[in-house]
């Protein structure tokens, strides 16, 4: 059964600074919100769980230009969906929301909504992804100059698609080769790293001359924007895709993690994110928690559930190989745990050189971090942070803040032609938690039927 409520302790001393008080997520943090944002976010979110409208979004899309024209077409879709889940399309229309935001005690997490899907047509030259290389850079100036007084921590974060600075071609290509046995020196993180800080040729024999090309100005350009995050006190977090790609952003992590995250950077400033939802991810996670505090590393980590479920199974079985995923909810949840509770004893143990976002919109997950924190003397605005999206799960993200967590939310920007096939896409493979939103849905019901009923 969902639990409804979760003890935090106000105080961020620790365990020994005093007793529990209870901190309810019943959205009692709503009287935070106007009524007009409430009314939106029930609207869409009733909208975003009706399945047809995911599953032809885009096709739904055309059709509304075409029958109302693109004008009106954009003003509804402003209104509704983009105005929910976007932050807006310039730095001030950005700046207002995090302002906002910061009203609320929740936190910035910009970013690009560019990425190249794995079946998509392969790119000509390197034009596509210079491109998005600016975009990343603007996307670090932005998240620094919208808090130019960062938090107790330092703790300016980012998200960063490496599919939209390198191929998928590419990554494919690697992770393939990653998983043959005898090639981990030819492909080793310490190659990498090295290749990455000289700027040296690199040349892997699996890859044409075209591919090995393409990979040189991939490291250049993963390099160039995390030595400017770094510059700008900006730390990213890359996202984790498909199992066909995972193997080689992980590497790519990896290396750039040599470089980047030594006590002397005071780092982590490249964390990775790990999926529960798949089979192994508690091992990989132990493995390289263990690996980079032998190294001497810090160590960054973003927790997810994971959202390429069905990708993965459909995938799996139409490959004929074995299935990656959990079996079902309960055991990725099972798994989640699993990893929260490494992750946070690592945390208790290394300090600030180990750190945590615990990226989930299931409250038992928010439940156990938050006590475990307590039990453990992690202090509230320490190196543990929580995410959600922008629009979604405000009623655990504002009793988080209120009760002086880190939170931070998910926030995509751009116009609407760049941001809507991304926020599909999104929805699509976030079918369980748009499903899952109904808990939310009553919330705003009962807070709005509160306020037109006069309630106290």
């Amino acid at each position: 059964m969902m639990l409804r409520t979760c003890q935090v302790l106000y105080s961020q001393a620790g365990p020994s600074a005093g007793a529990w008080q209870p901190l309810s997520f019943n959205g009692g943090a709503f009287h935070l919100k106007g009524t007009r944002e409430l009314m939106r976010a029930l609207l869409v979110l009733r909208l975003c769980a009706w399945p047809p409208l995911i599953t032809h979004g885009l096709a739904l899309q055309a059709w509304s230009q075409r029958l109302l024209g693109s004008r009106l077409s954009g003003a509804l879709l402003r209104a509704s969906i983009y105005g929910q889940f976007v932050a807006g399309e310039t730095s001030e229309e950005v700046r207002d929301c995090v302002q906002q935001l910061q009203t609320l005690s929740l936190r910035p997490l910009l970013a690009v909504p560019t990425e190249e899907e794995p079946d998509s047509a392969v790119k000509t030259g390197e034009a596509w992804y210079e491109g998005n290389l600016n975009a990343m850079l603007r996307c670090v100036d932005l998240s620094r100059g919208l808090l130019e007084t960062p938090g107790p921590t330092g703790n300016i974060l980012m998200q960063l698609k490496v599919t939209a600075l390198t191929s998928t071609r590419l990554c494919k290509e690697l992770t393939s080769w990653i998983r043959r046995p005898g090639t981990s020196l030819e492909l080793s993180p310490e190659r990498l790293a090295e290749a990455i800080d000289s700027g040296r040729d690199f040349h892997v024999s699996c890859l044409s001359t075209e591919q090995n090309q393409h990979l040189q100005a991939s490291l250049s350009r993963l390099q160039r924007v995390v030595q400017h995050a770094r510059a700008q006190r900006v730390r990213l977090l890359v996202d984790a895709e498909y199992t066909s790609l995972n193997p080689a952003l992980s590497l790519l992590v990896a290396a750039l993690a040599m470089r980047w995250n030594s006590p002397r950077e005071d780092g982590p400033w490249v964390w990775n994110t790990y999926q529960a939802y798949l089979k192994d991810t508690h091992e990989r996670l132990r493995r390289d928690a263990e690996a980079a505090d032998k190294a001497g590393l810090a160590f960054g980590v973003k927790l997810v559930r994971g959202a390429y479920l069905d990708k993965e199974r459909e995938v799996a079985q139409l490959q004929g190989t074995k299935d990656p995923t959990q079996p079902d909810y309960e055991a990725t949840s099972r798994s989640y745990s699993r990893c929260l509770e490494l992750m946070l004893t690592h945390v208790s143990q290394r300090g600030p050189m180990c750190h945590l976002m615990v990226a989930s919109h299931n409250e038992e997950s928010v439940c156990q971090a938050t006590k475990r924190m307590w039990e453990l003397g992690i202090p509230l605005d320490g190196p543990v942070c929580f995410g959600q999206l922008l629009g979604m799960c405000d009623h655990v993200s504002l009793a988080l803040g209120q009760a002086g967590y880190a939170v931070y939310k998910s926030i995509p920007y751009g116009s609407l032609e760049e941001v809507i096939p991304y926020l599909i896409r999104r929805a699509q493979e976030n079918r369980s938690v748009l499903r899952g939103a109904r808990r939310e849905q009553e919330l705003l019901s009962q807070e709005l039927r509160r306020r037109m009923w006069g309630g106290a």
